[in-house]
């Protein structure tokens, strides 16, 4: 298979790529070794951004000189994913589309960042940080990993039944000062015990499942850390800057 080949938005060899990146066959019901036409992702799926998202397709692209438009394939990738729920091949295809590029050169980028998540994950994308300062730290990420698996019946890589949770260990998050912590979506949660992830669990059950149904939605914990404390200040509370910071008065009386 030639590098022409591999760019070129139509014909086999470029749906032969996809085959490869997905684990799926797009353009028939199985491929030649065997693997079935995924149901939920292949290019026979129509997707297309909506009228509320096309004038911050407009302003992401004018962000770029018209020649590196390309430069606009992540921001995009990351909008098809709000909007559709993943990357699936048919968000990667359109993106190509407007962006007048190869598909092979948005399958390079999709594939390549695991934050575009290639097949479908749940309505709260729970990713566990399970590095050395979250296993170290505070009660530790292992018995949090536990819980989280134990309360929700899945393992790593799996989606609860109803289709609200995704479960994924991950490597650094970059919150260390407030281990063990988890990413849920968009959102940070550290300081975690494996009484508060459960509690906090439940809380965006009931809060997903409420919804619609005339009551009060259930107060979901802000993101942040679980203790009580704010942000990362030391835990018998702030030590410092407690005062008004010095002037020039102070410093340098001679002025």
């Amino acid at each position: 298979m030639t590098a022409e080949n591999l760019v070129s938005p139509e014909g086999s060899a470029a749906t032969d790529a996809v085959s490869i990146l997905d684990g799926i066959c797009p353009e028939t019901e199985r491929c030649p070794h065997g693997a079935p036409k995924h149901p939920e992702n292949n290019p026979d799926i129509p997707f297309k951004f909506s009228a509320e998202n096309e004038p911050v397709i407009d302003e992401i692209i004018k962000r770029y000189p018209p020649q590196y438009k390309k430069a606009a394939i992540m921001p995009l990738l990351d909008l098809g994913q709000r909007q559709h729920g993943f990357t699936s091949i048919s968000v990667m295809n359109e993106v190509a589309r407007l962006l007048e590029v190869p598909p092979m050169r948005v399958y390079e980028v999709a594939s390549f960042y695991t934050m575009y998540n290639r097949t479908p994950v749940g309505k709260f994308f729970v990713q566990a940080c399970t590095t050395t300062p979250c296993q170290l730290g505070g009660c530790g990420s292992d018995v949090v990993v536990k819980a989280i698996k134990e309360h929700l019946g899945i393992g790593e890589g799996q989606t609860t039944p109803d289709g609200l949770f995704t479960f994924l260990e991950v490597e650094c998050l970059g919150a260390c000062v407030n281990a063990p912590m988890i990413q849920i979506n968009d959102d940070y949660y550290e300081d975690l015990t494996p009484e508060s992830v459960v509690s906090l669990l439940d809380s965006l059950r009931e809060s997903a499942t409420a919804t619609g149904s005339g009551g009060a939605s259930p107060k979901v914990p802000a993101p942040g850390p679980l203790s009580g404390r704010q942000t990362c200040e030391n835990s018998a509370g702030q030590t410092n800057l407690n005062s008004q910071p010095w002037g020039i008065e102070t410093t340098r009386s001679d002025l």
